[in-house]
């Protein structure tokens, strides 16, 4: 099965841009806390305008329709493609060249919601994401857009903070050191799942104690970068460095 849920694009100008798109799971719980919110604020004024009478139910109304159509726009058009939902899930929306959403693009796919909830319960949106390669919805598809995981709040010496250096095993060659080290910085390019998946594939060649890959690995990278005067230039080929590497040490029976 393909863990992998990063989505590649090149700009005009020949430059690589990644992010990893969101599944069905953290958009439907997202969905929920803004349908949550909406219905909290519309029983709220509902009580309070229930003393108004006919005026009150007209305003109610017009309330009602703003939060179902407006607040998804608004928020995601001036909140960086956030609503309070999508912000607390850490995903958002943006144009599927990766730019920030327009107003267009916001007002498209949140109008063909009516669509998507066809013919029960978001059925067909459900089903376009499933075969969409980039979970794309119907309304994501009529407005260009796809909706990513965010950019994370901390910054990379942050996160390198929490990983605790160790030592290699065995001698690593030049190539091996920097698949390492790009494995710990990660850049951004690699989702946590395939992290996971690559470690596993070169877990063999591990010492037989290692009770996690993805953090011993991450360990000899810290430990590299620490011996090191600056770390290599990611190309793009950790994939690939990892599992030549991997068997390569297998074909010659390269020891734990």
């Amino acid at each position: 099965m393909k863990l992998d849920t990063i989505s590649q694009i090149e700009t005009p100008e020949g430059v690589d841009l990644s992010a990893e798109v969101v599944g069905l799971t953290p958009r439907a719980l997202a969905y929920l806390i803004d349908f949550l919110i909406r219905i909290g604020l519309y029983f709220a004024l509902a009580i309070a305008l229930s003393f108004f009478g006919v005026v009150g139910y007209g305003l109610l109304l017009i309330i009602w329709f703003a939060l179902e159509w407006w607040y998804p726009v608004l928020f995601e058009y001036f909140r960086d493609g956030q609503t309070i939902g999508k912000k607390s899930m850490g995903i958002k929306v943006v144009n599927d060249d990766f730019t920030r959403l327009t107003f267009a693009a916001a007002l498209t796919r949140n109008l063909l919601r009516a669509a998507d909830f066809l013919p029960l319960f978001y059925g067909f949106g459900a089903l376009s994401m499933m075969v969409s390669n980039r979970f794309q919805r119907l309304g994501d598809f009529a407005a260009g857009t796809v909706v990513i995981y965010a950019e994370p709040s901390g910054n990379t010496n942050h996160a390198l903070s929490k990983i605790t250096a160790i030592a290699p095993s065995q001698t690593l060659s030049d190539e091996q050191q920097a698949a390492c080290i790009n494995f710990t910085l990660n850049r951004g390019n690699i989702s946590a799942a395939r992290l996971e998946e690559l470690a596993e594939i070169i877990r063999p060649i591990l010492p037989s104690n290692t009770v996690d890959p993805v953090a011993y690995i991450k360990g000899v990278g810290k430990w590299l970068m620490g011996a090191t005067s600056e770390a290599p230039a990611d190309d793009g080929s950790l994939d690939r460095s990892l599992e030549k590497e991997s068997a390569a040490s297998l074909d010659s029976g390269g020891g734990k």
